[in-house]
């Protein structure tokens, strides 16, 4: 009588998670030094199919233990926890410049993991896996409520913690890309912030419906609507902003007497703006600036010239010495999009001179892009863009490398989770949030 031989079994835990927490994933009852491969497969809201592998080889007990063993080989090496989730790329034979962001925040990310017999790295759906499970990576913790905000000209979502409250507030400001991006801000309510993700370039992007939505008054009316909701504590709000976004909030937190944010997160941005005039300037200068335009031998956009050399007169840029609150500044150093190395060295310099460099703290990592975001989503060194003024589709090099980039958005986000904690709770309240 053979002896009965147990079929491999392939574990994923949480099977239902946050998109920022470490998926544990294991597999057992493989025979002792087997090589095998593990795939991961999502599909896009668009149809498109993204994946990833690593090539492992079981110890002697016929386990692979991906947070501890090492990939030898695939689309990432090393011991790397979360390395079929960052290093995902389109499958072969996908569109070209495509990029993976959630857009229906209220459904999850569905992402298939499978396990292969031997090294391969193509033909999974042509070949049977030894076993397969599914992990569910959702924004919205269970409780999160989402509320559509058309109010006073303003358009936005707001994203509610479970509970009566009162929360912190954070204004969520996204780039230059227009649209309304709730991600990020569905997430931060995940944590216990109401947040606000505004949409501010729809004009730009052809809808235009009367507001002009760059100019300074419809900043501090989207700031007094997330001040003024009953369930937010009014004077512990923060915003944080991306890219272009970046320039909205240093410059609404300078020259606005309405917006008194407690704190600032930064990301991938700069201070260079012609701060006299509404925001819309910014894209007068940029066009001004075209000609700076570089491409790379691929023809994708390198546009961080743009905004260079980092103007000397004062006029032309925000005033950062006036900053009066904690400011997190996050750098990639291989940005190919805005100049954030050079911007923030002078942010640096002129709140040194200003007496207030105390209040800056600037996180910069080395081989990271444009596209900080939050953590274990895949990195993008291009991908294609809507030009907001022209409708033109161009393909935009966004800098970074794989393996660095996707430290950066770990560790930048652990970081900015901490920095509003600090500075929007207070202090022995970490265990009960909606006491402040």
């Amino acid at each position: 009588m053979r002896p009965f031989v147990p079929s491999p079994a392939l574990t994923v835990q949480p099977s239902r998670g946050l998109v920022d927490e470490k998926l544990q994933v294991v597999v057992k009852n493989l025979p002792p030094r087997q090589e095998v491969t593990l795939h991961s497969l999502h599909q896009s809201e668009s149809s498109d199919f993204w994946e990833a592998f690593g090539h492992y080889v079981s110890d002697g007990k016929g386990t692979v233990t991906v947070a501890e063993d090492a990939s030898v080989g695939g689309s990432y090496q090393g011991t790397e926890s979360m390395g079929l989730l960052w290093s995902m790329k389109p499958v072969p034979g996908s569109r070209t410049g495509l990029r993976l962001r959630k857009m229906n925040v209220c459904t999850p990310m569905v992402v298939q993991i499978s396990v292969y017999r031997g090294h391969i790295s193509h033909g999974f759906r042509e070949t049977p896996a030894l076993a397969c499970a599914v992990a569910e990576r959702w924004y919205m913790a269970p409780g999160v409520c989402r509320v559509d905000v058309r109010e006073k000209g303003v358009r936005g979502t707001l994203f509610l913690p479970p509970g009566p409250g009162p929360f912190p507030g954070v204004l969520d400001l996204w780039g230059g890309g227009g649209g309304l991006v709730e991600y990020r801000s569905a997430l931060l309510a995940s944590h216990g912030y109401i947040s606000m993700a505004l949409e501010y370039m729809t004009h730009i992007m052809g809808n235009s419906s009367g507001n002009n939505q760059l100019d300074h008054q419809y900043f501090n009316t989207a700031f007094a609507i997330l001040r003024d909701h009953p369930q937010v504590c009014s004077d512990r709000l923060a915003m944080l902003g991306l890219s272009l976004g970046t320039t909205v909030a240093l410059t609404m937190a300078v020259y606005s007497s309405l917006i008194k944010p407690r704190c600032l997160v930064c990301v991938s941005g700069s201070h260079v703006l012609p701060v006299e005039e509404p925001l819309s300037m910014f894209f007068k200068e940029m066009n001004k600036n075209g000609h700076k335009a570089q491409f790379d031998e691929e023809n994708r956009v390198i546009s961080r010239h743009l905004l260079l050399p980092i103007p000397s007169d004062p006029k032309k840029k925000v005033n950062v010495g006036k900053i009066r609150c904690p400011l997190l500044l996050i750098v990639g150093e291989d940005d190919q999009n805005w100049p954030t190395s050079e911007s923030a060295e002078d942010m640096e310099k002129m709140m040194k001179e200003a007496g207030n460099r105390h209040l800056l703290t600037t996180l910069s990592y080395p081989g990271a892009g444009h596209l900080i975001e939050p953590p274990y989503t895949p990195h993008f060194r291009s991908s294609n863009f809507m030009v907001a003024q022209t409708r033109e589709k161009v393909v935009v090099l966004w800098g970074g490398e794989t393996k660095a980039h996707s430290y950066a958005q770990e560790h930048s986000w652990q970081r900015t989770l901490a920095f509003l904690q600090q500075h929007l709770y207070s202090r022995g309240d970490k265990s009960d949030r909606s006491n402040l």
